[in-house]
Parts: structure tokens; C-alpha cells; sequence
């Protein structure tokens, strides 16, 4: 039995055993199982600033030497970022015109009171740590981004031996992380259950039925992300008609669908973008990679749907201010997602944390998480390739159209 039938399993559990019990069995339920999914949140928090460091330093210090690589970086990154928050946009978008979790009503303690979010410039002057260390100890992302970011490009210009041990030590740093979330993941259906056991028993099942308008939300956001965006970066950017660059892509699309994972797709994504779409072998074997750490447009659009969403559940009004800093901080977070699944979970709470929205929002959308991820593992591998030809493009490779 895989993990996403375990979860689907332990929400319908879930559901029926805090319907069943009501707010009559709430005391049992907040005394010996509420703790359980506090446990697990906690986990989901413990690994938020180890796997963002590692995750962006390989990333950074995969650009090799800067004077070979760096315009083919820059350029790659800059494209990245772009439709990563052109992402964030259309779930917010999408999110806003089907309003998912509105007209949910929670019971007054699972309130959440959101502080003020700061403002655009003292978040630009708080990005910069004084101190990384003490950044790190508090969670505080946006500075360790920026750190990280420092790291890499230190370790790119020293160059040599010393520059390959720390290369090492920071790519099987980045592997433990991925395998402690990987351990995560496999306790999530325990934690799932556990989360929302609480919530249902005190709010009753009426609180699980808009999570199909979630799904649809971010089934919609995908399909206009790869007709509106991919498609026109493959068209405009390499020539290549967006008819032949699905056709090309239908066998990587459908592995990363199934197996969630964009690190596993790579060699699929690989060999299709060279033997079907004619991408060089050099730019495909650059591009992609790094795009495995840091293209995440699917990811991205997952949080501004589910954003909105835990902010209408929680009767929150998320101001214009409050969706910019969402999309600028999802757009930096998104270079250190892992390409592996359950990683987007992690973001999210990051995310959330980031506009002060309650991180026990993430019960909400837990349990489906894997059903989402489909859609953005799928969105993530689309999105590498398609930057992949316009790059290759550029740099004057024949690209078939």
C-alpha cells in the first residue's frame, strides 16, 4: 500500500471516528491524540531550515565555474524565477475566483489571531542577517536564503579542492535532509489522522468537503500554467510548436504524475528533450538539474492556492501587501525545494509562517497532499524542459520545431 492511499485512508478514518465522537469525545481527542499531530508539525518544522541551506547551496555551487557557466545561469535562474512567481499569481487567481474553504466555520479556539505582516522595504533590510546562526535558530527563512545563497557563491570562486569538499559535504548534507523527510512522510498518515481528528470532532464534516474545490483549484492552475506559459516559452522562446513539445513531453509528464517525485523523472525528462525535441545534450544535462532544485512552479502555484484557502478557512482577509510578500517569499523558497515528494508540505508551512497565517492550516490540505503533488511534480519537470529549449535556443543549438 503506497503513502497516498495511507493518507487518503487516515482522512477518511479521520472523519469518521471525529464525527462519531463528536464534541463530546473533544477532551479525550485534544489530551491523548491532538499531541500526536503536534509531534508531527513539529517534525515538518525541525527539517524547514536544514533542507532551504543545503538544498540552495548544491543548487548554487551546480553552476561550476562562473565564467563558463554564469551567463547560462543567470539566465536559467532569472527564467525560473520569473514563471515560478507568474505561478504563485495564477493559484492566487484561480484561488480568488473559486474561493476555496470560504463559508467554513471553525469553532472559537481554532482561531488563530494573524499579526501584522511587515512591510515590502523591512523585509528587503531584514533579508540580510547579522547573524545567520541566530536567523537560523528562529526559523527566520528569508535570511538564511540569502546566506546560503553567499555560501554557494563563496564556494564557486575558491574553487579547487577545498571548494569540492564542501561541494560534497553540502550534497550529502542535502541527501540526509531528503531522506529524514523522506522518514517524515512515511509517519504522515499517523499525523494526518492525529491533526484532524480535533478539528472534525469540534467542527464536524462540513470542514472536509472543500477540499475537492482545492483539488480543482489546482488542477485548473496547472492546466493554464502549461497552456499559457510553457507553452509559450516553447513557441516564442525555441520555435518548437506547442503540439510537439507535448507530444515530446508525454512520457516524462506521465512518470512524474505517477511516481511524484522530479528527481526521478530527470533521466526520462533527459532523454526526451534530447531525442524527441532535439535539445543539446550539453544544455539539457545543466539546465534540467538545476531546475530539479530550483524550478518549482508547481509548487509555487500549490502555495497560493493553499494559501488562500487556510485563509479563508481561518477568516482571514489577505491584503495586496500580505499576497506580495506570499509571492516574493515563495518565489526564493522555491529554489530550495527539494525535488521530492512531501517537500512542498515543507514550503507551505514555511510560507504561511512568512504572513503570519496559522501553520495548523497544513491539517487541512494533508491529506491531500499527494493527490496535489501529482499536479505539481508534473507542472515542475514541464516547466525544466520548456526553459531548457528556449536556453538552448539562445545559445544557438538547432532545436526541432
Amino acid at each position: 500500500m503506497n503513502l497516498s492511499i495511507k493518507i487518503f485512508i487516515a482522512l477518511i478514518l479521520a472523519a469518521v471516528v471525529g464525527v462519531a465522537a463528536g464534541p463530546e469525545g473533544l477532551p479525550f481527542i485534544k489530551w491523548w491524540i491532538a499531541p500526536i499531530g503536534t509531534i508531527f508539525i513539529n517534525l515538518i518544522k525541525m527539517m524547514i531550515v536544514p533542507v532551504v541551506f543545503t538544498s540552495l547551496v548544491v543548487g548554487m555551487t551546480s553552476l561550476g565555474d562562473t565564467k563558463t557557466l554564469g551567463r547560462i545561469g543567470i539566465k536559467t535562474v532569472l527564467i525560473y524565477l520569473v514563471t515560478t512567481a507568474v505561478a504563485i499569481v495564477i493559484g492566487f487567481g484561480v484561488a480568488s475566483f473559486g474561493h476555496p474553504g470560504t463559508g467554513i466555520q471553525l469553532a472559537a479556539d481554532a482561531t488563530v489571531t494573524v499579526k501584522e505582516a511587515p512591510s515590502i522595504m523591512q523585509v528587503l533590510v531584514n533579508m540580510v542577517p547579522t547573524n545567520p546562526v541566530q536567523s537560523m535558530a528562529k526559523a527566520e527563512i528569508l535570511p538564511v536564503i540569502m546566506f546560503a545563497i553567499f555560501i554557494g557563491y563563496g564556494i564557486i570562486e575558491v574553487g579547487g579542492k577545498k571548494a569540492e569538499l564542501l561541494m560534497v559535504f553540502f550534497d550529502a548534507a542535502a541527501e540526509v535532509c531528503y531522506k529524514i523527510i523522506a522518514a517524515i512522510m512515511k509517519v504522515s498518515p499517523i499525523g494526518v489522522f492525529a491533526l484532524l481528528l480535533p478539528v472534525v470532532a469540534a467542527n464536524g464534516p462540513k470542514v472536509l468537503l472543500p477540499l475537492i474545490s482545492v483539488i480543482a483549484c489546482m488542477a485548473v492552475g496547472s492546466i493554464i500554467h502549461v497552456v499559457g506559459v510553457y507553452s509559450t516559452i516553447a513557441s516564442v522562446g525555441a520555435h518548437v510548436s506547442p503540439a510537439k513539445f507535448f507530444r515530446g513531453m508525454a512520457e516524462a509528464m506521465l512518470i512524474a504524475f505517477s511516481t511524484c517525485s522530479s528527481a526521478g523523472t530527470l533521466p526520462v525528462n533527459m532523454k526526451n528533450l534530447q531525442e524527441k525535441l532535439g535539445c543539446s545534450r550539453e544544455v539539457t544535462s545543466f539546465v534540467l538539474p538545476l531546475g530539479a532544485t530550483i524550478n518549482m512552479d508547481g509548487t509555487a502555484l500549490y502555495m497560493g492556492v493553499c494559501s488562500l484557502f487556510i485563509a479563508n478557512v481561518f477568516g482571514v482577509d489577505l491584503s495586496v501587501q500580505q499576497m506580495l510578500m506570499i509571492v516574493f517569499t515563495g518565489t526564493l523558497a522555491s529554489i530550495g525545494t527539494a525535488g521530492v515528494p512531501g517537500a512542498g508540505l515543507i514550503m507551505l508551512a514555511m510560507v504561511l509562517q512568512s504572513v503570519s497565517l496559522p501553520i495548523e492550516g497544513l491539517a487541512l490540505v494533508a491529506g491531500i497532499d499527494r493527490v496535489l503533488d501529482m499536479f505539481r511534480t508534473c507542472l515542475n519537470i514541464t516547466g525544466d524542459a520548456a526553459v531548457a529549449l528556449a536556453i538552448d535556443r539562445t545559445e544557438h543549438h538547432k532545436v526541432v520545431a
